[in-house]
């Protein structure tokens, strides 16, 4: 087994800001929204919901390319709760049910130092099994968010994409200054001190991702877009080399004008890859409203893709499946 793909589900309370996250028909459902995409990859449908998450408009989550790449490639997928409101009905390991709080009015993330120690026991156990790589996905919603103001913490000028074509990018900036003001301090004053640049603006599933980096040695594929970035962010100030990781997003996050991926990638110091998926002519609105800036990433998409290809599959073939997919599930809503 070279690559184990692993899943990292995490909550923020800030994905119920109204109008700040699109990862979820409504600010509430994106409370599920993680445990629905876990359950989806080895199901038909989610089982703590009854459809797949969407957002507002109706576009379907991300999942969708990921179980793409996964019936076609077949790569282990392990599922990871960094903190989330639910559990998954899937086999999964637990490692917090902490949500990230509010952090307009406190820190968001008080239990980082056990989660970190807990991803990390995980990373070192997984660094013993016979995987030279781990792909290393996430579904966070609102996690753009949280990873724009640790990037900002750090002292990065960046700007984070949204599942939205419309980046919510004033609001963000808004509950942004709003914590920071909070807090006592402005954009850059914890470059040297990550951890509380965590504690302050995070999210659970940063700090998981964070502490299976640090415990598995071997290369790491940070699968997703801008808040991979903050990962990044997070380990390079930690001192760790960058050398081992590179970031798989989609080709609609690096083409995504709102937001400063490749900009901030060379800033912070890591490789990247996009997957070259298209639907531009999919027989589904759903589907083809992805080149038109809407979705991007998300559940580890690119990485999955990039697994896919690394099987010797083409992105046309990873696209073509997700078409079967969304037909499927079409075919189920309409009985």
């Amino acid at each position: 087994m070279e690559s184990l793909f692993l899943l990292v589900l995490g909550n923020t309370e800030i994905s119920t800001v109204p109008g700040i996250s699109v990862a979820g028909a409504t600010p509430e459902l994106t409370r599920l929204t993680p445990v629905a995409d876990a359950e989806y990859l080895f199901h038909e449908k989610p089982l703590t919901i009854d459809v797949i998450p969407v957002t507002p408009e109706g576009h379907p989550t991300p999942a969708i390319i990921t179980k793409a790449a996964k019936e076609l490639a077949n790569f282990p997928v392990l599922v990871v709760r960094g903190g989330t409101y639910l559990a998954p009905f899937i086999p999964h390991i637990h490692i917090s049910n902490a949500v990230g709080r509010d952090f307009r009015k406190e820190p968001a993330l008080p239990e980082f130092g056990e989660i970190i120690r807990r991803a990390k026991l995980l990373g070192e156990e997984l660094n013993k099994m016979p995987i030279k790589e781990l792909v290393i996905g996430e579904s966070t919603p609102g996690g753009t968010t949280t990873a724009q103001a640790v990037l900002w913490a750090l002292g990065y000028e960046a700007k984070t994409s949204s599942a939205s074509p419309n980046n919510p990018q004033s609001l963000k900036e808004k509950v942004i200054s709003e914590a920071f003001k909070r807090a006592g301090i402005e954009k850059g004053q914890l470059r040297d001190n990550p951890l509380e640049a965590l504690r302050q603006f995070g999210d659970s599933m940063l700090a998981t991702v964070i502490g299976v980096s640090l415990g598995f040695r071997k290369n790491v594929v940070l699968a997703g877009g801008t808040q991979m970035l903050a990962v990044s962010a997070l380990l390079g100030a930690l001192g760790e080399s960058l050398d081992r990781f590179m970031i798989a997003t989609t080709k609609w996050v690096v083409n995504d004008k709102s937001a400063t991926f490749l900009e901030t990638a060379r800033e912070i110091g890591i490789v990247s890859y996009a997957a070259d998926l298209d639907f531009s002519k999919s027989e589904f609105k759903g589907l083809r409203d992805y080149e038109r800036g809407y979705v991007k990433e998300g559940v580890g998409a690119g990485g999955a893709t990039w697994l896919a290809v690394k099987a010797g599959f083409s992105p046309e073939e990873v696209s073509k499946k997700v078409e079967e997919l969304y037909g499927r599930l079409m075919e189920m809503k309409s009985t």
